[in-house]
């Protein structure tokens, strides 16, 4: 079980959670991008990428025994700040349809590149399975 931290007076953020409380076995999710499981990417469209990227994650999460509402922290790292901000309804939507209403810690963070020639974000998780 989860418990949000939010200090007394602060406005509650829209979409993630300042603090999780959390106890069990941790499980850390290496940052997924947008591929498939052949680690071959169907779209180069971000949103698409996305989904795909939040699904990789859920994949990886119940190969060890965890669910989307385990996720306690997650840090998102895109090519392009503004290909996100311009597109947050649809990437929020894919959100909810892939990980459902789990709002955990999070950080975004705007990156020169990736690795994997082609991603357009990758996603780290770690979440706490009880």
């Amino acid at each position: 079980m989860h418990k949000i931290v939010q200090p007394e007076g602060w406005p509650r953020p829209k979409g993630y959670a300042n603090g999780v409380l959390a106890q069990g076995r941790m499980l850390f999710v290496a940052g997924q991008v947008g591929w498939n499981e052949k680690e071959l990417f169907d779209s180069d469209d971000f949103v698409a990428q996305t989904e795909q990227a939040l699904k990789n994650i859920v994949a990886i999460l119940a190969a060890g025994g965890g669910r989307p509402e385990h996720i306690a922290r997650m840090t998102w790292y895109v090519t392009d700040k503004q290909d996100y901000l311009g597109r947050l309804a649809e990437i929020g939507a894919v959100y909810r349809k892939v990980i459902g209403p789990v709002y955990p810690a999070m950080s975004l963070v705007q990156v020169a590149g990736l690795v994997e020639h082609g991603a357009k974000l990758e996603i780290e998780a770690t979440a706490v399975i009880p």
